[in-house]
């Protein structure tokens, strides 16, 4: 996998060097909390954020990274200071008008088994049909740059064919296979004689391996609905199929449905295979209403169907050009919860200001005679834009209930913006 990363830089630099143009990001943040010991003392801690989004461009080729650095100004903790690679690739696009090529770390957006990965994307596009292949290591834990040092069992590898010659329809079949290799560990164990003795620990590779199937059909922002059926290989049975669906029935009016049934999702060769998981289905079910352009109130309700047992859910509320209410209710297996929350902002001054507070109040219990437990969340804080590359956020959150008594917390904020042509 190392020569992954040395074709990288080997094409990047040239690009990185004579980029035409460079745009970004520089975000700082203070974040202060209070840790209590078995002892009921407690230390405060300071911990600092530094974040980078780069982007170089050259014509139709980019280098794109983005990283973090984080550590804790007072009372370090034993993983400080640590540093993440979140994005680290070269793109091309619109090879002979038809490819895309990334090389590097890069995301991977899938359902099943999304994540980051180094490696290598090539996507083919051309009169409504589009074929994706990508393959490459998976990343180590904090995002370390570091590359998999066991490609062979550790790594991640599918593609996706899409098709949209039909008016308002889209099809899509994809295959992925992600294999993750755990870390081997030492541990304490007796040998025959009852004598205590350290041994390696190697476990086997855990797997992903999924087909999917998608279809979809819209008509005009008027209609859409979606399906996406998920087959799992390693267990050879259905892991989910799912329906959703929007009608917009009148300029003022929208209703929505949606429909699920679920497997848990299991890594082949884990311990957790062995057990039997019983499947759910859940159906849920909802209205929106605008009132001219500034208020919208909506109303939700589900159900979850398992084995021999079921939960209900109900989540109603309103959202304005000045803020959001809403409350929610789940009953049944699950639990029962009722939560309220509220939430406003609003920019003053043509954007130079905005404030934000927001409140939530919770009492739920596991059962119907459970105990009862209540959580206050309170936040407030203000975004300064004093220009359009510039900002500064401050915000206070306080959090109550019978684990964290009385816990406030202060987030500080900068960010910069930059956008510049050579």
């Amino acid at each position: 996998m190392k020569k992954i990363f040395l074709l990288f830089l080997y094409f990047s630099l040239p690009f990185m060097i004579s980029a035409q143009n460079l745009n970004g990001s520089i975000s700082s943040s203070f974040y202060t909390f209070e840790r209590f010991d078995t002892l009921k003392t407690s230390d405060t801690f300071i911990r600092n954020f530094e974040s980078l989004l780069l982007n170089f461009n050259y014509n139709k080729i980019s280098v794109r990274t983005r990283m973090n650095f984080e550590t804790n100004l007072s009372n370090a903790l034993d993983s400080d200071p640590r540093m993440r690679f979140y994005n680290l690739y070269l793109e091309a696009r619109d090879i002979f008008d038809v490819f895309t090529l990334k090389l590097g770390r890069q995301p991977l957006f899938t359902p099943v088994a999304g994540g980051l990965y180094d490696g290598v994307n090539l996507k083919f596009r051309y009169s409504g049909v589009s074929i994706t292949g990508f393959y490459g290591g998976n990343v180590p834990a904090y995002q370390k740059l570091q590359m998999t040092k066991d490609l062979s069992n550790d790594y991640v590898l599918g593609g996706k064919f899409e098709v949209n010659f039909l008016d308002h329809f889209n099809f899509g079949l994809s295959y992925i296979d992600k294999n993750f290799k755990p870390l081997d560990f030492t541990a304490l164990r007796l040998d025959a004689n009852l004598n205590l003795i350290q041994i390696l620990i190697e476990q086997k590779s855990n797997q992903f391996k999924f087909l999917t199937a998608e279809a979809s059909y819209f008509l005009n922002e008027k209609v859409n609905i979606d399906t996406r059926y998920e087959y799992d290989l390693n267990f050879n049975t259905t892991s989910k199929f799912e329906v959703s669906g929007r009608v917009q029935a009148t300029d003022e009016l929208g209703v929505d449905a949606y429909y699920n049934y679920r497997e848990p999702k299991i890594r082949y060769n884990s311990i957790f295979s062995v057990f039997d998981y019983g499947n759910s289905q859940e159906i849920e079910g909802g209205i929106d209403y605008k009132f001219g352009r500034d208020v919208t109130i909506f109303g939700k309700y589900g159900n979850v169907i398992y084995d021999d047992d079921s939960s209900q859910r109900l989540n109603i509320g309103a959202t304005t050009t000045y803020g959001s209410f809403s409350y929610r209710k789940t009953f049944g297996y699950a639990g029962e919860l009722d939560a309220v929350s509220f939430y406003t902002a609003h920019t003053f001054a043509n954007g130079f200001i905005t404030p934000s507070a927001g409140i939530a109040f919770t009492n739920y219990k596991l059962s119907q005679d459970s105990e009862v437990n209540i959580i206050t969340s309170i936040l407030g804080g203000v975004n300064l834009r004093p220009w359009t590359y510039l900002s500064f956020d401050l915000q206070g959150q306080y959090f109550n209930n019978k684990i964290y008594k009385n816990d406030f917390r202060i987030l500080f904020k900068v960010n910069y913006w930059f956008n510049t042509n050579f």
